[in-house]
């Protein structure tokens, strides 16, 4: 039985980030390795800063210092993988590679289980995650594409539009 990619946390010096994820894709490029190498990637969000009165949106790194990486872990994935430029070990005692868990995966929003969405437009949903955790309020748009609801909510006593995911939304 062949094995199951997995989730694995490479630490990196910081700012090389995308460096050792454009290191490591050009490795499984040229050695053809994409049957063991699923995927690299830096977590960013966008985040609005305001500068001198101007809104601005900005993209962050999630994790700075880190790479994700799902791979099949085998001697020759850890080994190019930690003799990349700018690789400083795999995150796990003694730099032995500890898979991420399924919990840990989800929480980190790297990959969200595919799941369908038996909300409608005008239910009342209650969020149970994020910054509006606890939230009630009516659903106005479905993006289908984007996995996300536009919800109206009432804050301080005026209505206001939020967009969340599908995964945190309960059905009144």
């Amino acid at each position: 039985m062949p094995e199951e990619s997995r989730w694995y946390v490479v630490h990196t010096y910081s700012g090389y980030e995308n460096k050792v994820k454009a290191n490591i894709e050009k490795i499984i490029e040229n050695r053809g390795m994409h049957d063991v190498f699923e995927q690299v990637v830096v977590p960013i969000q966008d985040v609005i800063e305001v500068k001198n009165g101007q809104k601005k949106s900005v993209q962050r790194k999630v994790y700075p210092g880190y790479v994700l990486i799902k791979m099949i872990l085998t001697d020759d994935t850890w080994f190019i993988v930690r003799n990349t430029r700018g690789v400083t070990s795999f995150v796990g005692p003694a730099s032995k590679p500890v898979p991420l868990t399924d919990e840990e995966i989800v929480g980190m929003g790297i990959e969200v289980p595919d799941f369908e969405l038996d909300i409608d437009i005008g239910e009342l949903v209650r969020i149970t995650n994020g910054p509006f955790e606890g939230s009630v309020g009516n659903v106005k748009d479905i993006n289908h594409q984007k996995k996300t609801v536009s919800i109206a909510l009432s804050v301080f006593g005026r209505e206001t539009q939020v967009e969340v995911d599908y995964h945190v939304l309960q059905r009144m």
